[in-house]
């Protein structure tokens, strides 16, 4: 009878602690993304914010450096890239088109790096 009870508070206390562990699954990452203004910050942590997965946006108009919070399960730093470009931002991975460049506010036209 000790024997049972004895398995079975061990099995009870394996599941306890491993209900427990918890796993972190949002990653930090900093990447490069060109603009100009306070426009700019909007249009662009707006973005990185509407791909699912994001946590936290926050783009530093000096730096121009783009610190994504991003749950890795459900998306990855270039899909946060790609989603930039396409408001008309460049990326250190990905380009906006010209198109999607030439639709940004007059004061947000940076100097495009080739």
């Amino acid at each position: 009878m000790k024997k049972i009870v004895l398995v079975v508070l061990v099995a009870l206390v394996g599941f306890v602690a491993q209900a427990q562990e918890k796993k972190n699954k949002n990653a930090k990452y900093v990447t490069e993304v060109n603009g100009n203004c306070g426009l700019c910050q909007k249009r662009i942590q707006k973005a990185a914010l509407a791909v699912e997965g994001v946590k936290s946006a926050v783009w530093d108009i000096d730096s121009h450096q783009l610190t994504l919070i991003l749950n890795e399960e459900k998306c990855s730093p270039l899909a946060v890239k790609k989603a930039i470009a396409k408001v008309g931002h460049d990326t250190d991975e990905v380009k906006a088109t010209k198109e999607d460049y030439d639709k940004l506010h007059m004061c947000c036209l940076y100097e495009r790096k080739e």
